[in-house]
């Protein structure tokens, strides 16, 4: 039997990837004195990706976290989630161009936002249409929440018990902000935005039910207008929203131009990104409605009023421009508890107008302040602490996106950054070294191919999903090709 065998086997060099494999098989057979099998020493081979690459993945070292990531392109139908060779696990596609945010959910679905543009309500962002897509790409519910007196906008939050957060723009005219003790003086456009946050049950497969919202116009303040309810000291009343504060957005409706709302279910509370105040601000979600618009009910006793507010004190005129840490910032969200720096708050910082000595965008660590019973705490004449970031990624001269973007901490330590104005997406270790690269080969152009350009490929936001993730159970999960034309993968796998 062996004669025969070896009269039909033609002899070829073994690979290094065998003997290695050999080699990891001897020792692992070998025990010391304790009987504890030794753990061999075998280094790992490096990922070699062509240096020419311009799209897709351009670079790959040891150590990426194992993942799929998810993103759509800003003015693409299509949703994409890819391996870390940047070939495609999956694809779902709508009628709908990105309405911003897109959510892997356990079940495999995707809840994606679309674009309705909107002639009456003039905000960067704009949605309007929600729906929900299985791993198939079948459309199992979809809604469209858009008139000429409201709008969806950038975000979509799913929430574990199936109802879905959204962040909503509401008109308010002219004399509605008047009365709120706006300065007429200051508006340009003659009316405001309301920003709203709303939690529905999707009903049926194209129904809503509103079971909770919260609305900053129940939440204001000014010093405008001594004859109405709302008149106060701004500084002394940090936990409300000064409606005369004049930001980068002047005169406009979409004076607050919020970007994003993120959810913790453990504390039962929302973190709302305000880009026009560069300022993030936490409120809580255990209040009623009614409760929602006073300042007071809930688990904190405070309502809808604003618990916590960072990144740029001069809105509520405890701090000046150089007290400002915040620059038109995205997706502010609590890191999960059992993750490095579990529980505090990871914003991608944009730098929009600021200048040090050139704009610069940076990815900041920040761990609000609290007393012994949890509260958020706040001393009297002072601005929420902390005065700076604890850690920061930056690299002033080579890392820039003004708008959208976003970044994520991942189980292992790492960090998954979005430089969404690029469309470029890279992973950095705990030493801050970029780990893995990737630009989003779809332009509103069509497909790019090797030796493009990545222009007009932007990305809102970039999330990447463990392979222990549950909506991969039972799922086909076989790599298909890279989104780019003409690829070039090297060695990677």
């Amino acid at each position: 039997m062996a004669a025969l065998f070896l009269q039909n086997y033609s002899y070829k060099p073994m690979k290094p990837f065998f003997i290695t494999l050999l080699l990891y098989l001897f020792l692992c057979s070998c025990s010391n004195d304790n009987n504890v099998p030794i753990e061999p020493n075998i280094p790992e081979e490096e990922i070699d990706i062509p240096s020419t690459n311009t799209v897709g993945v351009t670079q790959k070292k040891l150590k990426v976290f194992d993942g799929y990531t998810l993103f759509t392109s800003s003015k693409s139908t299509d949703t994409y989630l890819i391996n870390n060779c940047g070939q495609v696990i999956n694809k779902w596609t709508s009628k709908y161009k990105s309405g911003k945010s897109v959510y892997l959910l356990e079940n495999g679905s995707i809840l994606r936002a679309g674009e309705i543009l909107n002639e009456n309500i003039a905000i960067g962002g704009i949605g309007g249409a929600i729906e929900i897509k299985d791993w198939n790409d079948n459309l199992i519910w979809s809604y469209e929440y858009s008139s000429d007196q409201f709008s969806h906008h950038h975000d979509a939050i799913p929430l574990k018990n199936g109802n879905i957060l959204l962040l909503i723009a509401t008109r308010k005219n002219l004399q509605e902000c008047i009365d709120a003790g706006r300065d007429p003086e200051t508006l340009t456009d003659s009316e405001l935005y309301n920003e709203q946050i709303i939690e529905i049950e999707p009903i049926g497969n194209n129904a809503i039910n509103i079971v909770w919202e919260w609305n900053i116009w129940d939440h204001l303040v000014q010093d405008f207008d001594s004859t109405k309810a709302n008149f106060g000291t701004i500084s002394e009343n940090p936990q409300l929203m000064d409606i005369n504060y004049i930001g980068r957005y002047n005169g406009k409706a979409d004076w607050l131009h919020a970007n994003s709302i993120q959810y913790n279910e453990d504390l039962d509370e929302i973190i709302i990104s305000f880009q026009g105040t560069s300022e993030f601000m936490i409120i809580d979600h255990s209040t009623t409605s009614l409760e929602a618009a006073s300042s007071s009910g809930g688990k904190k006793g405070k309502g809808g009023d604003i618990l916590y507010r960072w990144g740029n004190p001069a809105v509520y005129q405890l701090g000046t421009e150089n007290d400002r840490t915040l620059y038109g910032q995205h997706y502010p969200h609590w890191i999960p508890n059992n993750y490095s720096d579990g529980g505090k708050i990871l914003v991608f910082n944009n730098g929009l107008d600021r200048e040090s000595p050139v704009a610069y965008s940076s990815v900041d660590l920040i761990s609000p302040t609290k007393d012994n019973n949890g509260n958020y705490s706040f001393t009297d004449g002072l601005p929420f602490a902390p005065k700076q970031p604890e850690w920061q990624y930056k690299n002033i001269g080579s890392f820039l996106s003004e708008i959208i973007s976003s970044a994520q901490r991942l189980p292992n330590g790492n960090t998954l950054i979005c430089e969404g104005q690029r469309g470029h997406f890279f992973e950095i270790n705990t030493n801050d070294e970029i780990i893995w690269e990737y630009v989003n080969p779809e332009s509103g152009s069509g497909i790019l191919k090797q030796g493009d350009e990545g222009v007009d490929n932007a990305v809102f936001r970039a999330f990447k999903y463990s392979t222990n993730y549950p909506a991969f159970k039972n799922k086909t999960l076989t790599p298909g090709s890279p989104i780019e034309l003409d690829p070039n993968l090297g060695n990677c796998m």
